[in-house]
């Protein structure tokens, strides 16, 4: 990293002139020169161009008011990097990174001494914001975390055995304080965040599927739910997630590690616990934590002006100490002990939903008995669930046949018989799972069009239209995803997908990042035919094609045919091999993530291969061509 008052200097230079200036030192900065600073946090996306691309980049100075910037563009006139003195003090106090033109991450000198104090992921980059007191290029606590970052935050930091990060998304005892928790829950939580590095270290010893080098993948979680002051755990209102998920990668292989429950303070989201790894068959889904648990919100309830009957407050406290001797994830339970369990909970939890007072507290031991049964079916764990899934919504239409619950406990017994129909080992039988699974949402979607999970339900059946072919109905549902459900996330997968099927005939823009980590886009290849494929090096289909696709590559790059490869593998260690072994020596762009890359989410890509075809102007001309398409197409297309 250069010095930072050389920075100083250098902005001094540009914008006052050398002549100004006494240090003999101090020369009009070259593009190199801008690149060699780079953000203080290494987790940034960030454009920088190939070293062959810099005398195609310019160097420039700004002055608007009392700010003044020197500001690099890149070789396709897209802002690279834009340093700035925000107060005209002729210090530079924000060093703003950009990607495909947008700014992603900002390091910024607060107190105008010469050190950063602040930096700030934006726009595609995020919304964290993180605050570094002592000026060590550490964070010391966040001021914006979402709940995703937040996660995200916490796995890499128990990856890279960094405690301080993993204590800056831990609840602390200021954070309880500034949520007004009962004294006994604070007590409760600080406790469960005890010795974070040790227990991270030994969460990580312990797992057999997640390693040093294992990647992030995405967070997973249900909508976050509300804890109203008036139930007694807070003396405000607490927004929380129940049971959040991170999915993350090792050697190709997916993982899960269970964050737990989350809850939000001001503009940051915190962690109540050390996340823990989910391996195994008999892999146990708590439901709740501390906050969400109903046995320690109420084992007091006089404090909220609240009456309680003798036998619910013993069964709130067969409940806790249940929970709390429960068999952990990773503790090597047999799968006997978690049948046990799950049976001796779902017993206590449908005793407290036939002896509550209050509609309030019945619907909230439906949820919880719904999702603590889901979970113990998909788990394989305890298969007889699944019966008690059914009766409990056959009691549930019963009682309360407008009630939101209903939805509810049918979209829980809805995964949880597809998880067990699913299982046969007669392919017909799965097929007939698949088809079931296929109607089931279909009915679930025009019963409840406005329930809490009918987008995830709307998702998967357009994707199942668009998989057989009928794109008039896959449209139908991808659109309307959209238009009721907008801001989901299963809503943006939707919008990609309808931007994709009207490819046909309009520019294609794409651009990223190539497995060097330089700039490419595919705006630099306009007069060419380009072929884009998406692929991975574990598709296998991708493979297939190969030979095929590389003859065609070898017959027609004469005459103006390129292609352009966005690859999908989330852990990058295996391409380069991959790339060797089948002589893939044309460029390719990488998209981290897999299917929730960023460019695969913008076109709702959702298998391998898909591949666009683009005509010498950079329009679509197939958006799922297939390698006889190209034997067809391309002769006449390198013509043109």
């Amino acid at each position: 990293m250069p010095d930072f008052r050389r920075c100083v200097a250098i902005l001094f230079v540009l914008v006052h002139g050398a002549g100004v200036c006494r240090s003999a030192e101090v020369q009009s900065p070259g593009v190199k020169d801008v690149l060699e600073y780079r953000p203080s946090q290494r987790d940034v996306e960030f454009e920088t161009p190939k070293p062959a691309e810099f005398a195609k980049c310019k160097l420039k100075v700004q002055k608007v008011g009392r700010q003044s910037a020197w500001v690099l563009y890149g070789p396709l006139g897209q802002v690279l990097r834009r340093f700035v003195d925000t107060d005209g003090d002729r210090t530079v106090d924000e060093y703003r990174y950009f990607n495909l033109g947008l700014e992603t991450f900002r390091d910024v000198d607060n107190d105008g001494n010469g050190k950063l104090d602040q930096c700030r992921w934006l726009n595609t980059g995020g919304t964290r914001w993180g605050i570094d007191r002592n000026e060590d290029r550490r964070i010391d606590e966040w001021k914006i975390l979402s709940a995703e970052e937040a996660a995200r935050v916490a796995v890499k930091a128990m990856l890279r055995d960094d405690e301080h990060a993993l204590r800056t998304v831990l609840i602390n005892s200021e954070d309880i304080r500034a949520l007004g928790l009962k004294q006994d829950v604070g007590r409760q939580l600080l406790e469960s965040v005890k010795s974070p590095g040790k227990t991270a270290r030994a969460v990580i010893a312990r797992a057999k599927t997640v390693t040093r080098d294992s990647k992030w993948i995405r967070f997973d979680a249900q909508s976050p739910g509300l804890i109203p002051a008036d139930d007694g755990t807070s003396s405000r209102d607490l927004m929380v997630y129940e049971n959040a998920m991170a999915i993350i990668e090792t050697d190709g292989k997916t993982g899960l590690l269970q964050i737990g429950e989350m809850v939000r303070v001001d503009n940051v989201w915190k962690l109540t616990r050390v996340p823990q790894v989910l391996e195994g068959s008999g892999v146990q889904v708590t439901a709740g934590g501390v906050l969400m648990q109903p046995a320690l919100a109420a084992l007091e309830p006089e404090a909220a002006g609240q009456t309680v009957s003798p036998a619910m407050r013993g069964l709130l406290g067969e409940l806790q100490e249940l929970d709390a001797n429960s068999p952990r994830p990773g503790s090597g339970a047999s799968r006997a002990e978690l049948a046990r369990y799950n049976k001796q909970r779902a017993d206590i939890v449908g005793k407290l939903i036939s002896r509550s007072e209050t509609p309030a507290d019945r619907e909230m031991y439906t949820r919880q008995l719904a999702d603590g049964l889901a979970a113990a079916v998909q788990s394989g764990s305890y298969p007889v669930g699944l019966k008690q899934l059914q009766d409990l919504e056959t009691g549930v239409r019963r009682t309360a046949p407008k009630s939101p619950l209903v939805p509810y406990v049918r979209y829980r017994r809805l995964l949880a018989e597809y998880f067990v129909r699913v299982q046969s080992d007669d392919n017909e039988k799965r097929q007939a799972a698949q088809q079931w699974w296929h109607d089931q949402l279909e009915s679930f979607a025009e019963a409840w069009p406005d329930a809490d999970d009918t987008a995830d339900a709307l998702l998967q059946l357009a994707q199942s239209h668009e998989f057989s072919g009928k794109m008039d109905e896959a449209r139908q549902w991808y659109t309307r995803l959209t238009t009721r459900h907008a801001d989901s996330n299963p809503g943006k997968r939707a919008d990609g997908a309808l931007r994709r099927l009207k490819l046909r005939g309009k520019t294609l823009l794409l651009s990223g990042k190539d497995l060097n980590g330089y700039a490419i886009n595919i705006a630099a290849y306009r007069g060419k035919v380009v072929l884009v494929p998406f692929w991975a090096t574990w598709c296998e289909l991708c493979t297939q094609d190969l030979p095929q696709i590389r003859a065609l590559y070898q017959q027609y790059r004469s005459r103006g045919f390129e292609i352009l490869g966005v690859n999908l593998d989330s852990v990058p260690d295996a391409i380069p091999n991959y790339l060797k072994s089948n002589r893939m020596e044309w460029n390719h762009v990488h998209d981290p993530g897999g299917f929730e890359g960023a460019i695969a989410r913008h076109y709702g890509i959702i298998s391998l291969p898909t591949m666009f075809l683009v005509d010498r102007n950079g329009q679509v001309v197939n958006r799922n061509v297939s390698v006889d398409d190209l034997k067809v197409l391309l002769p006449e297309l390198v013509k043109k």
